[in-house]
């Protein structure tokens, strides 16, 4: 059977089979999903911003467009003598499937195939056709566990060149393991929110991730997320005039759009889901008075403006630590034109 266990994913991945040309990475975990196929795509040695060399396809167009995986398949490379054709958000595609069988009962002589898929039912479509076939690999991707955790902990530790202390370890984990792109987020949002420090401590993760933190900005971020502008603007200065802190908001903000990030993922991973049945099963629940804001923020939102948004926040984030006496107009401006953007977002829909 091509395919591997969870726990040897890793392993796989450190030294792939070179016979294998094909490669499906699936599972709920949209961030492990989303980083292991960035791993297997650099050890291909091609270079991944070279648009001859590497072909980024929406799982959801080939599907429309059938017959277009084989067609890219096989198509003789230009500059080089292989193409990467990279397809994301695979789900439950019936034409896809149909391709991907097409494609390893005559496999191309140049292309290697990677495929990221959300969860998928085992034995049938997509993922039953694939860890039938030779030449090709099922990869799962589920929920990191604690010694995955801290793995993740450990290397953007290392990346910030920073330690944590023992007791702001064991609280930064009780909020980490549901998605990798979010654990990565956090502990990324602690290194910027520590830098010029060498060490994160409790009090750190208890401003950042603490169930107290961030909560007197509901309501700023709540505008922000539906694009009122003065309704934004009141609430944040209100919280601002009572002594929060503008560092909160962004963290707040961080936090709900790294969620509707990976919301976001699993509504273009297929299967035909919405935004409201997409909302109704996430984990943590959304509060039942949130979820039409939820909803409508995840309908205007797309993948791409969401990264520009979680984007603008990080960079805030590093401006109000290298200018605290700038920290709230820093924040307000970004925040702001998160605000704004989703104003344009609302208008287009």
């Amino acid at each position: 059977m091509a395919q591997k266990k969870a726990s040897e994913v890793d392993s796989w991945l450190a030294r792939p089979d070179s016979g294998t040309w094909l490669v499906l990475i699936y599972g709920p975990d949209r961030g492990l999903v989303a980083e292991r196929a960035r791993a297997f795509a650099t050890r291909t040695g091609l270079p991944l911003d070279d648009p001859f060399s590497v072909v980024k396809l929406d799982a959801g167009d080939a599907d429309r467009d059938q017959g277009r995986l084989l067609d890219e398949a096989r198509t003789v490379p230009m500059f080089s003598d292989r193409r990467l054709l990279w397809l994301r958000n695979a789900g439950a595609q019936k034409n896809l499937a149909d391709d991907v069988k097409a494609l390893l009962a005559e496999p191309p002589r140049d292309a290697i195939v990677l495929i990221e898929a959300g969860d998928l039912k085992k034995g049938v479509g997509l993922r039953a056709t694939v860890e039938a076939a030779h030449g090709a690999m099922a990869l799962p991707c589920y929920a990191d566990d604690a010694r995955d955790i801290e793995t993740v902990i450990d290397d953007e530790l290392g990346k910030a060149g920073m330690t944590m202390s023992l007791e702001a370890r064991q609280a930064l984990r009780r909020n980490l393991g549901g998605d990798r792109l979010a654990s990565r987020g956090e502990v990324e949002k602690l290194a910027l929110y520590a830098h010029g420090r060498s060490e994160i401590t409790l009090e750190d993760v208890r401003v950042l991730t603490g169930d107290v933190s961030g909560q007197s900005f509901d309501d700023a971020v709540d505008a922000v997320l539906a694009g009122r502008l003065e309704d934004f603007d009141t609430a944040f200065t209100r919280q601002c005039q009572a002594g929060g802190q503008p560092f909160l908001a962004l963290a707040a903000a961080m936090r709900q759009f790294q969620a509707l990030h990976a919301m976001r993922g699993t509504m273009e991973a297929g299967g035909g889901r919405n935004a409201a049945a997409v909302v109704a099963a996430h984990k943590p629940p959304v509060f039942f008075t949130r979820r039409r804001l939820i909803e409508t923020a995840l309908e205007r939102w797309s993948s791409e403006a969401l990264n520009r948004a979680l984007a603008r926040l990080q960079a805030a984030v590093l401006q109000t630590r290298r200018r605290s006496d700038l920290a709230e107009p820093i924040a307000r401006q970004a925040l702001l034109g998160i605000a704004v953007e989703s104003a344009r977002l609302a208008q287009r829909r």
